[in-house]
């Protein structure tokens, strides 16, 4: 009884690997192909990128505001502060266009 037992909980504990892996390499696909334009984003739409939380993420919305839209995703330093980390961190994801 014991050996049947384990026998079904093993067989469960694949089933569900094996119905979760597809899903989680899709949605890890996905999110290696997400872009931010950070001429259109909302302030929550870019607290997707590393390193910027609320404040920052308004900051940015303001500065669009004030300034017009970016040139190139570089410009995007020109926030204050949002400093060259952040931009390393994010410029495979963000863009203008």
């Amino acid at each position: 009884m014991q050996h049947s037992r384990r026998i079904l909980v093993i067989a469960l504990v694949l089933f569900c690997v094996a119905l979760w892996a597809p899903v989680a390499g899709a949605q890890a696909q996905e999110e290696a192909t997400v872009k931010v334009n950070i001429n259109t984003a909302t302030a929550d739409e870019l607290m997707v990128l590393k390193y910027v939380g609320e404040a920052l993420s308004q900051r940015i919305v303001e500065y669009r505001k004030e300034h017009g839209a970016f040139e190139s995703p570089e410009d995007i330093v020109k926030v204050p502060g949002v400093g060259q980390r952040v931009y390393e961190a994010n410029k495979d994801i963000i863009t203008v266009k």
